[in-house]
């Protein structure tokens, strides 16, 4: 056969592939031998080989048949979506009328014969091209509004640069997940990875492009070489993608709204790929035949053994990413096994011929990387639209396809025989052991073993002579009185009773002797008494038995249960062992020698109609799972990807599997210098013209480096010149203020006017009047100073300053050291109770103590004024060397944080108590942020998580609920607001909760994602519709970058005594909720 006889096989080949998968979808059928039957009918002429179907299925009704649908991006430029249908040239198919069906697949068909015949593109490179325009669009429309989006550049370069060489994101450009995980996913194969960046486009290319793949696919490889050299070698955090996806969709002008399956979209980029690497192939060979590089890593061969019709057949099939069912299986292998085999073919291993049609794949060579399409979405006939199947469908992270070879073809069906022989023998015992786990005929039933051991309990349980009512006195209505006086109930009696009904028996109370009161048989109140009469029988019991008869019942009970249990064991212990027999039947070595390593996993989270897109990839190198997530790249692990890609817990599934040869380590390995051998890293890996375009971006976010740092370099001197006008401002003022009676301390050292030391200190150690804040404070040390005067014989200044630090002091190290509540938080009332749970330096609390006596508004009794100056003194005698400035004011400044955090708490949980939940999240969120940073630094550097972290839940939960029956109103101005709401304050903090990975929080997101997620099934007006196809895809962002945020609300100063008051009403009111609730 010569090379073009063999490019031509392959082309029919692929050409015959996709007019099967055309025809899947157009009429649902999963059957390929009837498919390949229509085809066969039709002489390859589609809309006949539809109409042949259609008949077909009229005559004969399919039965479980889905049809395949997967995730697809539409027109709309601001969401992914799936069964979206254009607007005009609607024809209705819900109805019976045949020639609607007829009309309707004929005008499909025409449309996309006249686009071919018009343009030489195919109506799915025109869908995937409306794709890549709506995500243009969606990129250039961002750049157009006014208030920062969720996916927004951070304005600070350092945020977006690059930490050592951790992997590169892929920046979303208007709903582009699946493009970055798709990119990403493929970028990891190293193999793949050398093959574009040196990829060199053939010679004629600078010529003008002959024809409209080479227009198409020569810009595209340049593009995809850029993209890939600046994840090899950007100092950036993530890379545009923008200019990979406008050179996609310039190669497509088209106008009409069409769906499109992602996964239709990896299937085309890789013959993008085949088609730029075939040309390549063709002008560098010499007479050999070509060999296509992507050929060879994506596709394989599978044998197709069958019989059709009793005739059996033999035929050889390329393929690429292989589709599997998810629906009705539990893992990769039992979807394996089903895709394997269709069709009745049990005529294939009998002599006998019969009329009974189906096929075995066999394959025949593996791809070196084999992708896996796991169809995870159906078209809901009933419903009329797409729906996702999230059933749980687990897979290995090395799996071994020997069963699935054509050498091994007859020892599997052996083994496959021997199977079925077990499935069928599991079957009846799982049976039997039904019976006896669910025994009994009527409605409810219950294990035979129980069965028998409460028939032991009855006939054991002690028998009475009296029937079950002969002790209640009907004549007596529950809490009433009637002939006789009832001891009088006590006081929780009376109000647990219900009051006594209107009537003649009971319409005043009457007089009985005591003896009658003893006589009456007490009757069993279960609200009023704390425990069962001693005579009223716990179970029920049988009236009559001897010890003969209790004896031989027990007997027979006894010994039929102990055979019920022994019969329920040895069935257990066959099943299990059935079980492990067909788990172990392919675990001999002969079996394992075909071994794909899993590479990469692409999940979908949402549904049919919305979500999004993102990979883990395994990293080799460093052992361990990587999550790529548009911008963001983090480590992960196999429970996480279990928990987000094995489905049946969250809405996130995988719907692409990419495994490796594990025999084949050069798709893996890195890149050596041929002379040196050194490994190639980093710029190294990089073709001279791709290493000149990555330096040239890298001077350009250097250059974006240094003028933030410039401009920001501009801000703090400003700000520090503001700061020293207004120092010396008020140290002028103070200065003129001063009398000329106050000595000045002596002191050796070259130290600042006094009032510059107190221009220093904290606002709320020192104030300017004794109105304000410091009043408290300013008590206490009074106080103290009191009772040193009366504790201390030396009455000079500086002994009298010492006693009543030392008093103060002890004051408070008890408050620092008593165990208080939430609401008490003594560390509020003063900064030394802060310092001292927190360990502070010695030294710190000194100088904070000589502060708070130093203070100037200190009473004017001569006393004070002189310890005050004594105080001042020593705070001038203090060296540089002997406390550390900068870390007294590190300390300081924790402190003031603390006070904020406590202000932000206090007021986010006021406002969430007044269900003002808008202006409640920001404080909430603020207030769980700044305190998170400081438990970083110590246990008692915070308030309680717990609790911030239940009312953040709490709140963003409630705005939630109220956004959503806002939009249910259907109101235009309610719908507005409500979506307003979750834009702008529930879909930002998202990311915060999903950062945190708590199980709560993780399930606050689920549910809020899952109340927007019941709205796609229902009926509503076609704008609602739209602002909801709108507003999905931001919901379901799975990413945790944090994002642009809102500023935080301003704070107004509170007086410390204000403070703690505000705080204690707050907290205690809030800490009553039950620590399960929160």
């Amino acid at each position: 056969m010569t090379v073009e006889q063999n490019v031509l096989q392959q082309h029919s080949q692929k050409h015959q592939q996709t007019l099967l998968n055309q025809l899947r979808e157009i009429t649902g059928t999963t059957d390929v031998q009837l498919l390949q039957q229509a085809l066969q009918v039709s002489n390859g002429d589609l809309a006949e080989a539809v109409a042949f179907l259609t008949e077909k299925n009229a005559k004969v009704p399919q039965q479980d048949e889905a049809t395949y649908y997967q995730t697809s991006q539409v027109a709309s430029d601001r969401y992914i979506s799936v069964g979206s249908q254009a607007d005009t040239n609607v024809i209705d198919l819900t109805g019976d009328d045949k020639d609607d069906l007829q009309r309707a697949i004929a005008l499909s068909l025409e449309e996309s014969s006249r686009a071919f015949r018009e343009t030489g593109i195919t109506d799915e490179e025109q869908a995937i091209s409306r794709v890549l325009e709506a995500s243009i669009a969606e990129n250039k429309a961002s750049l157009k509004r006014t208030h920062t989006e969720v996916w927004s550049d951070s304005p600070n370069p350092h945020d977006r640069k690059r930490i050592d060489n951790c992997p590169v994101g892929l920046k979303n450009v208007g709903n582009t997940c699946w493009f970055s995980a798709v990119i990403q996913s493929l970028f990891n194969l190293l193999e793949f990875q050398r093959l574009v960046l040196h990829y060199s486009p053939p010679a004629r290319v600078h010529d003008l492009p002959r024809n409209q793949k080479e227009h198409r696919n020569l810009p595209f490889m340049q593009e995809l070489r850029h993209l890939f050299s600046l994840m090899v070698g950007s100092k950036r955090k993530y890379v545009d993608p923008s200019r990979a996806v406008e050179i996609l969709k310039d190669a497509f002008k088209s106008s009409e709204s069409q769906q499109q399956d992602v996964s239709e979209f990896t299937h085309k980029l890789l013959d993008w790929l085949e088609d730029a690497f075939q040309m390549k192939a063709e002008e560098d060979r010499e007479g050999e035949k070509p060999k296509n590089p992507m050929v060879e890593l994506f596709y394989g061969r599978f044998l197709a053994v069958g019989v059709l019709e009793g005739k059996k057949f033999e035929n050889t099939e390329m393929f690429g990413q292989y589709p599997l069912q998810v629906n009705g299986f539990k893992d990769l292998h039992e979807c394996l096994e089903a895709a394997m085999i269709e069709g009745e073919i049990e005529s294939l291993h009998s002599a006998e011929n019969s009329a009974r049609s189906g096929q075995e794949h066999w394959f025949t060579e593996l791809p070196p990387v084999l992708t896996f399409e796991l169809s995870r979405f159906e078209f809901n006939q009933a419903l009329g639209r797409p729906e996702k199947i999230h059933n749980k469908l687990e897979f290995p992270s090395m799996l071994y396809l020997d069963r699935y070879m054509d050498r091994n073809r007859e020892i599997t069906r052996i083994k496959r025989e021997e199977i079925r022989r077990l499935k069928e023998h599991l079957t009846l015992l799982q049976q039997r052991l039904e019976r006896y786990l669910s025994y009994g005929s009527g409605p409810k039933r219950f294990p035979l073993a129980d069965v028998l051991q409460y028939a032991m309990e009855f006939a054991s349980s002690k028998p009475v002579c009296t029937s079950p009512v002969e002790d209640i006195d009907t004549s007596v209505p529950p809490g009433g009185t009637a002939g006789q006086q009832l001891p009088p109930p006590s006081t929780a009696e009376q109000e647990s009773l219900p009051p006594p009904e209107s009537s003649g028996s009971s319409s005043g109370p009457t007089t009985a002797s005591t003896a009658a009161q003893q006589q009456r048989v007490p009757i069993h109140k279960p609200f009023t008494q704390s425990r069962l009469p001693p005579d009223l029988p716990m179970h029920p019991a049988p009236r009559h038995i001897s010890e003969e008869e209790l004896r031989v019942l027990e007997g027979c009970l006894h010994r039929w249960r102990s055979e019920v249990e022994n019969d329920t064991r040895d069935l257990q212990g066959s099943i299990n062992r059935i079980h492990r027999t067909i788990e172990l039947m392919y675990s001999d070595k002969s079996m394992m020698q075909v071994p794909y390593r899993l590479h990469a996993v692409l999940v979908h989270e949402g549904q049919a109609n919305a979500g999004h897109y993102w990979a883990y990839i395994y990293d080799p190198h460093q052992r361990c799972w990587m999550k790529y997530n548009d911008i963001s790249v983090t480590k992960s692990s196999w429970e996480e990807l279990v928990r987000d890609s094995f489905g049946g817990y969250r809405n996130a599934s995988a719907y692409c599997l990419m495994y490796i040869n594990d025999k084949k380590p050069f798709l893996i390995e890195e890149e050596f210098d041929k002379e040196t051998g050194q490994l190639l890293s980093g710029l190294d890996k990089l073709p001279p013209d791709l290493k000149h375009y990555v330096k040239e971006d890298n001077e350009l976010f250097d250059k974006e480096v240094q003028e933030w740092a410039t401009l920001q370099a501009r801000k703090a001197q400003q700000e520090k010149l503001a700061l020293i006008a207004a120092a010396a401002a008020a140290s002028a003022a103070s200065s003129n203020s001063t009398t000329s009676s106050s000595p000045q301390p002596m002191s050796t050292e070259s130290s600042p006017p006094d009032n510059t030391v107190a221009q220093q200190e904290p606002e709320y150690m020192e104030q300017p009047s004794p109105t304000n804040d410091s009043k408290h404070l300013q008590e206490d040390t009074e106080r103290a100073i009191s009772r040193a005067a009366a504790e201390q014989e030396e009455r000079s200044p500086e002994a009298l300053l010492t006693a009543a630090i030392k008093l103060e002091y002890a004051r408070l190290l008890r408050f620092a050291q008593e165990d208080t509540s939430l609401e008490n938080d003594y560390r509020l009332h003063h900064v030394i109770v802060y310092f001292i749970q927190n360990q502070a330096p010695k030294k710190i609390l000194e100088r904070t103590l000589l502060t708070q006596f130093a203070d100037r508004n200190l009473a004017f009794d001569e006393r004070c004024k002189s310890i005050m100056n004594v105080a001042r003194a020593k705070l001038d005698l203090i060296k540089p060397e002997e406390v550390n400035m900068d870390e007294y004011e590190m300390w300081h400044q924790d402190y003031r944080n603390f006070r904020e955090t406590s202000v932000f708490m206090m007021t986010g949980l006021e406002l969430f108590q007044k269900t003002n939940y808008v202006e409640a999240l920001m404080y909430l969120i603020y207030a769980y942020q700044y305190n998170k940073e400081l438990l970083s630094k110590g246990l008692y550097r915070g308030h309680d998580e717990e609790l911030l972290s239940y009312y953040r839940r709490e709140c963003l939960l409630k705005l939630n609920e109220q956004a959503a029956a806002m939009f249910e109103s259907g109101e235009e101005p309610e719908v507005t607001t409500g979506l307003g709401i979750m834009n702008e304050l529930v879909v930002p903090c998202i990311p915060l909760l999903l950062v945190d990975d708590t199980d709560r929080d993780l399930l606050a997101v689920e549910d809020m994602r899952n109340r927007w997620c019941s709205y796609l099934g229902q009926e509503m007006e076609s704008n609602l519709q739209e602002k909801l196809t709108d507003f999905l895809p931001k919901l379901l962002d799975c990413s945790t970058e944090i994002k642009s945020f809102h500023d935080p609300p301003k704070l107004p100063s509170y007086s410390t005594l204000e403070l703690c008051e505000r705080f204690s009403r707050i907290v205690a009111a809030v800490s009553r909720i039950p620590s399960e609730g929160r």
